[in-house]
């Protein structure tokens, strides 16, 4: 009994090494599966005839592009194994995204958030009737959603779909798997919005560099502040973390931020800052909830004019950033910054404050200013992050239920 099991873990790490490879890469040729996985031609036979099998892959011919030879034969993930809600909650709105198990998009929609109706009872009402729709326009069974992937900006539990805290919430909690366990039998997951920035553009970067990919930091800027880190651990696995960057003590007893604390780096460097610094408001007053990037942009284009109140306010809002980044990278070390996130429209605006703030660093004055790069198309990053991860998870859930190895059992 103990070899069988021995035998049916290693069955299920090599066959999840083979979607992994699958996910990375595209579709692939036999050939191929045994490079990218290093398993032997003869494994790579048997996990992909398992896999197709379980109706988990499916094997495609392709003709050369000159027309002559033998068709290759490519495996890839089959389209209809299982589906994928993704939901991205905002300040503004929430994306729904249904995704089949090749990763492709098959349906997606917005719905804006009114900003006089708060509450959690009210929004989950809205996620519960949106998440019905979504498959009911693509008539597709509940029970076939496999997972579904949710994220929000600020602090979410490590071990469960719980959203502890958030900028449009505040203190409500929401367990999303308590709300959504009565009508899905899906996996519900979430996770932190810059965590899965952080995550995308570190898969971006190892894709370019390789083994020289060590880490990279991700900033997002907008009406919250949020960090994302991303390191290259142990066997190449990334070690991805989101600080509670944006409520971090930046001014002692300074301006009152969302959060209800005074002098978090938020409350200096979000939206609502800006606009309370660009109009002289106290540091105490109750911060906006929400603030139209409009009226960002007209006061970003006073500042471009020469308006020193709002010069000033674009500056003290950088500089808030930098020195939250030079803590950031005394404790870590030195790397790259991505900065992400609506913000990025004023990052001319910004730099001056943010190099500054860096500059105070010891090693950024004894290794040299990190690169520093925008990003300006956060949303594609977000849902590439849930891809990323959801679709991994889908991979090794469905492995390790056991259908591939009964129905090799079946077989046998």
């Amino acid at each position: 009994m103990l070899a069988k099991s021995s035998t049916e873990l290693v069955r299920q790490k090599n066959s999840v090494l083979v979607l992994t490879a699958l996910r990375r890469h595209g579709p692939l040729a036999h050939t191929e599966l045994s490079d990218f996985t290093k398993l032997s031609s003869a494994t790579v036979s048997v996990i992909t005839t398992d896999l197709e099998r379980a109706q988990i892959i499916e094997k495609a011919e392709q003709q050369a592009a000159s027309g002559r030879g033998r068709p290759r034969v490519l495996f890839s993930q089959r389209r209809d194994c299982g589906y994928l809600i993704v939901v991205i909650i905002s300040s503004d709105a929430v994306q729904y995204s249904l995704v089949d198990y090749a990763g492709r998009l098959i349906d997606r929609f917005t719905e804006e958030r009114q900003q006089n109706v708060s509450g959690v009872g009210s929004f989950v009402t809205g996620l519960c009737d949106a998440l019905n729709r979504i498959v009911a326009r693509s008539r597709l069974p509940r029970d076939k959603v496999l997972m579904i992937s949710i994220s929000s900006k600020g602090l979410v539990e490590s071990s469960e779909p719980v959203l502890r805290w958030s900028p449009i919430f505040g203190r409500e909690q929401i367990d999303f798997a308590a709300v959504l366990r009565d009508e899905w039998s899906a996996k519900v997951i979430l996770g932190n919005e810059t965590l899965l920035v952080a995550a995308a553009v570190g898969r971006q970067e190892e894709n370019k560099k390789g083994r020289d990919f060590r880490g990279l930091a991700a900033l997002s800027l907008g009406h919250s502040i949020g960090l994302g880190i991303v390191r290259r651990g142990e066997e190449g696995k990334h070690e991805i973390s989101a600080p509670n960057f944006g409520h971090m003590l930046h001014m002692s007893g300074g301006g009152l931020c969302r959060c209800g604390s005074r002098g978090c780096i938020e409350a200096y460097a979000g939206f609502y800052a800006i606009l309370r610094a660009a109009f002289d408001v106290p540091l105490d007053t109750i911060p906006a909830k929400f603030v139209p990037v409009a009226e960002l942009d007209k006061i970003a284009a006073s500042a471009r004019q020469g308006s020193r109140r709002n010069i000033f306010a674009f500056r003290q809002a950088g500089l808030a950033l930098g020195i939250g980044l030079s803590r950031v990278l005394s404790l870590h070390e030195s790397m790259p910054i991505a900065i992400t996130g609506p913000g990025t429209r004023y990052y001319d605006l910004l730099l001056e404050g943010i190099s500054e703030g860096l500059a105070e660093s010891h090693v950024v004055r004894m290794e040299g200013m990190p690169e520093l790069r925008v990003m300006a198309d956060e949303p594609t990053l977000v849902f590439e992050g849930h891809l990323n991860r959801a679709l991994a998870m889908m991979d090794d859930d469905i492995v390790r239920s056991g259908v591939v190895t009964e129905l090799n059992g079946q077989t046998g």
